[in-house]
C-alpha cells in the first residue's frame, strides 16, 4: 500500500491517490488512547488549526478533517494512507518535519474527533504497522469485504472530494497530468535520449553535461526570464533534477522525492523517506546527493542510511528497498546510481571507517537484489594488493566514490573515479621491500568495470601515493577525439589539481594530458605513460610549504560539461593555493602525515579567485578564460545554442557566450547554485533549471578566501527554472 500526494499551496490539498491494501483491514476502533489523542490535539493546535480551524472543520485555508467530508475522504482507508499522507504535506512551512511519534498522535486525534473509541495501545509510528489499519467509514465499521474484493486495486481520487467536481483542478489547465502520458524508459532511450529530457546525471551516459536543444541562444539569451520556482526542503541540495515527458524529479535533502509539472512548477506527488536516529559516526543521518537514476518505470534512489529505492515514476510507490551497507559502520553515498545493462550501479564513500576503502555495487534492476561488488581498495594477493606499502587489509582505508559513473554501451564498460585515502601517515616513507610499493591501488584511479560482471577490465592511476588531498574522483568524460588525424574513443578527467588525463576508452592506454596550469605538485608528465614527476619541495617533511591547489582544488565535483560538436570543454575552477603546515608532536593532523592546511590565495593572485575556462580537447589549446572575484560553486552546463551555464558563490548564475567567454546574461538567486544546471523542452519550450542550497564544499571553502561575499546563513533551498519569453517553439 502505498500513498500519492498532490499538494498544492500552503495546507491545501490537491489530491491523494489512495491503493486499499488487499489484506484484511482491522477495524480502527481502540487503535489509540485518550492521552495520545490529548499529545496529537496539542500539536494539532500548533501545527494544523491555523488551515484546518481549530475545530477540524473551520479552516480557511484546508480541508474538513472530521465530520462528513472527511469521512466521504478516509472512511475505508488503511490508516497508514491517513499518516502517510500527513507527514507529507504538514506543517506547510515544513512538511515531514515532525517525528513520527508526533504524526501518529496528530492521526490519533483526528480519528478521536471522528468518533472513533480509544483503547489501551497507543497508535504505532511505523508506517508498516498501520497498513492493516482501517479508518471506520460511517457509523464505525470499516467496509472489509469491500476493499478485500479490490483486485487489482483500484486508485481512488479524492480531488473531487476537496475542492469539487466542476472546472480543473488546480494546476491542471484543463489538461491530464502529465503522469499519464509518463512513457518507460528503455536501454536505448538511455543511450540516446530525447533532445528534450534529461534521463542521467550529466545527461547522457557519456558524461557531456550538455543539452542539443538551441532555442536559447547566445543572441537571445539576454531576454531569458523566471519561468517559475519551487521551494525545497532547507539544507545542503547538490542535485540534477531528472526530467521525462515533462515532469522534473526532484530529491532534496532529508530525503524527499518530489515530482513537479516541468512547465509549471506545480507538484505531481511527494515521497518522504523515513530517516533513523544519527549514528554515533556523524551528527545527523541526512546527507546530500548528487543524482537519481530513471529505467522502465521507476526512479533508482539512494538513501542517507544507504539504501537503494525503486520508486514508481507515475505514483512514488515503492517497487522495491534495498540495503546497501550498514550506515551505522560509517558508509556513505553523496553521489547516484548509473543504470546500465539491466543494472543499478552504485558507488560508496567512506573515510578510514570503516576499514578495507570504498566499493561500488551493483543491483539487479527487477529485484535489487545485489548482483557484483568492487572494492575499490585492492585486496592483498589480488592485482594492485602489493601497492599498501605492506599494510594489511584492516590497514587500508580511502577509495571513496564520489560522484556517478560514466558508460560507453558499445564496450559494456563503466567507468568510475577513486578517491585517495586520508590515512597517508604510512604510505609517506617507502619499505625496503622491492616487491612492495606505496602506489596505494586502486586510488586515485579511473576504473573501467564489466557492467556484467564487476571484472576490472583495465585502470589507470592518475597520481599515486596522494599526500595533498588531490582526488581524481570526478565525472569520467566519454568522447570521440582527433588524435594526431585520427579519431579515436577516450575517457578524460581531471582531479583537483585541473591536469586533465586523456585515456582510450577500450584499452586505458595513455594518449595525452592537459595542465591547466594552477598547480605546483606535478613538474611533469612523461608523454609516453602519462608518470607524474612530483615536486620534491610539496612532500610532507615538517616544515611549511607552499602547495597550489588547496584541497578544495582547482576543480572539484562541480563537473565540466563538454559540447561534442566543437569538442570544446568547459571547466570551472578556482586559484587558491594552501601553506601545509605541520601540527605539533603527537596530533594526527587533517592527513595522518602530520599536516594540516591553511587556505591562501596565489602568490600572483590579483583577487579573482574564480575562473571559466574553455579548452579545445582536440588542439588542446584554451580558446577563453573568464576571470572573476567569485569561485564558481556549479558545474558548467554547456547547450546546442551557443551558450553556456554557470552558478557561483555570489548567488550568480550566468551565461557566457560558449565562443568567446562573454558575459550574456546574469541573475542573481536566493543563495548558493551548488548543484548541476540542467536543460530540457516541454510542449516546445526551452528551460533551464538550477538548483540552489547552500552548504556545499564549495559554499563552505571559498568564503574565507574572499572575504567579501556575503550568503543567507540560513541554508534555504529552491529550484529556479528559466525561460525565453512567449510561446517560442522549439526547433
Amino acid at each position: 500500500m502505498r500513498v500519492l500526494v498532490w499538494m498544492g499551496a500552503g495546507a491545501a490539498v490537491l489530491a491523494v491517490t489512495v491503493v486499499l491494501s488487499a489484506q484484511a483491514p482491522t477495524d480502527g476502533a481502540g487503535l489509540f488512547t485518550d492521552a495520545q489523542a490529548a499529545r496529537g490535539k496539542a500539536t494539532y493546535d500548533l501545527q494544523c488549526a491555523s488551515c484546518h480551524g481549530v475545530t477540524l472543520e473551520d479552516g480557511q485555508f484546508g480541508p474538513p478533517l472530521r465530520g462528513a467530508a472527511f469521512d466521504r475522504n478516509w472512511g475505508g482507508s488503511s490508516v497508514e494512507s491517513l499518516f502517510s499522507f500527513v507527514r507529507s504535506n504538514m506543517p506547510p512551512s515544513g512538511p515531514g518535519s515532525l517525528s513520527s511519534t508526533q504524526y501518529a498522535e496528530i492521526v490519533a486525534y483526528m480519528l478521536q474527533a471522528n468518533g472513533a473509541p480509544p483503547g489501551d495501545t497507543d497508535l504505532p509510528s511505523d508506517a508498516d504497522a498501520l497498513v492493516a489499519l482501517r479508518i471506520p467509514a460511517e457509523g464505525g465499521e470499516a467496509p472489509a469485504a469491500q476493499a478485500a474484493a479490490q483486485a487489482p486495486p483500484e486508485r481512488r481520487d479524492l480531488n473531487r472530494s476537496f475542492f469539487g467536481a466542476a472546472g480543473p483542478l488546480p494546476g491542471e489547465s484543463g489538461a491530464p497530468s502529465r503522469l499519464d502520458d509518463l512513457t518507460p524508459v528503455s536501454d536505448a532511450t538511455l543511450a540516446n535520449p530525447p533532445a528534450e529530457d534529461w534521463l542521467n546525471w550529466r545527461r547522457t551516459y557519456d558524461a557531456h553535461g550538455f543539452s542539443p536543444l538551441d532555442q536559447i541562444t547566445r543572441d537571445n539569451v539576454d531576454e531569458l526570464q523566471l519561468a517559475w520556482s519551487w521551494a525545497l526542503p532547507p539544507g545542503t541540495n547538490e542535485m540534477s533534477p531528472l526530467v521525462h515527458d515533462g515532469v522534473l524529479f526532484m530529491y532534496s535533502f532529508g530525503d524527499r522525492l518530489q515530482a513537479l509539472d516541468a512547465a509549471t512548477g506545480d507538484p505531481l506527488w511527494t515521497f518522504n523517506h523515513d530517516l533513523p536516529p544519527p549514528p554515533s559516526t556523524r551528527g545527523q543521518t541526512a546527507t546530500p546527493k548528487k543524482n537519481i537514476a530513471i529505467h522502465g518505470d521507476v526512479l533508482l534512489v539512494p538513501t542517507s542510511d544507504v539504501r537503494m529505492l525503486a520508486i514508481e515514476a507515475k505514483t512514488g510507490r515503492v517497487v522495491w528497498d534495498h540495503e546497501i551497507a550498514d550506515y551505522n559502520e560509517g558508509w556513505r553515498i553523496t553521489g547516484g546510481p548509473l543504470v546500465a545493462g539491466g543494472k543499478v550501479l552504485q558507488g560508496m564513500t567512506t573515510g578510514r571507517i570503516p576499514p578495507g576503502g570504498g566499493f561500488i555495487v551493483a543491483l539487479d534492476l527487477e529485484t535489487g537484489e545485489e548482483a557484483w561488488r568492487f572494492w575499490t581498495i585492492a585486496r592483498p594477493d589480488e592485482p594492485g594488493g602489493n601497492s599498501w606499502n605492506g599494510l594489511p587489509l584492516e590497514a587500508r582505508s580511502g577509495g571513496s566514490v564520489w560522484v556517478a559513473g560514466s558508460y560507453d554501451p558499445e564496450l559494456n564498460l563503466a567507468y568510475f573515479g577513486t578517491a585517495p585515502t586520508y590515512d597517508t601517515g604510512p604510505l609517506l616513507v617507502p619499505i625496503d621491500d622491492p616487491n612492495v610499493t606505496n602506489e596505494a591501488l586502486f586510488t586515485n584511479a579511473t576504473v573501467a568495470l564489466d557492467v556484467d560482471t564487476g571484472e576490472l577490465i583495465w585502470y589507470y592511476q592518475h597520481l599515486e601515493n596522494d599526500q595533498w588531498d588531490v582526488d581524481w574522483a570526478f565525472e569520467r568524460t566519454v568522447a570521440n577525439l582527433d588524435i594526431n588525424g585520427t579519431t579515436r574513443r577516450v575517457v578524460f578527467n581531471g582531479g583537483k589539481q585541473a591536469i586533465f588525463d586523456v585515456l582510450d576508452a577500450a584499452t586505458g592506454e595513455y594518449v595525452f594530458s592537459h595542465d591547466m596550469g594552477l598547480q605546483n605538485i606535478v613538474l611533469g608528465i612523461d608523454p609516453e605513460t602519462g608518470a607524474k614527476t612530483i615536486n620534491p619541495a610539496v612532500v610532507p617533511d615538517g616544515t611549511v610549504q607552499l602547495v597550489c591547489p588547496h584541497p578544495g582544488g582547482v576543480r572539484n565535483w562541480i563537473a565540466t560539461s563538454f559540447n561534442p560538436v566543437s569538442n570544446v570543454l568547459f571547466v570551472p575552477a578556482v586559484e587558491s593555493c594552501m601553506d601545509q603546515v605541520p601540527v605539533p608532536e603527537g596530533e594526527q593532523g587533517v592527513l595522518t602525515s602530520g599536516v594540516t592546511w591553511e587556505l591562501r590565495p596565489r602568490p600572483d593572485s590579483d583577487g579573482n579567485f574564480g575562473r571559466v575556462e574553455a579548452i579545445d580537447m582536440d588542439t588542446r589549446e584554451v580558446v577563453w578564460t573568464h576571470r572573476q572575484v567569485a569561485p564558481p560553486s556549479s558545474a558548467t552546463l554547456a547547450t546546442a545554442g551557443g551558450v553556456v551555464f554557470n552558478g557561483s558563490l555570489d548567488r550568480r548564475f550566468v551565461a557566457y557566450d560558449d565562443a568567446t567567454g562573454e558575459v550574456l546574461w546574469q541573475s542573481r538567486l536566493s543563495d548558493v547554485p551548488s548543484s548541476f544546471p540542467v536543460s530540457y523542452g516541454v510542449d516546445g519550450r526551452q528551460y533551464v533549471a538550477v538548483v540552489v542550497g547552500n552548504g556545499g564544499a564549495h559554499a563552505q571553502t571559498w568564503p574565507s578566501l574572499v572575504g567579501t561575499i556575503y550568503n543567507p546563513p540560513d541554508g534555504g533551498a529552491s529550484i529556479f527554472v528559466f525561460a525565453l519569453p512567449g510561446l517560442v517553439r522549439l526547433r
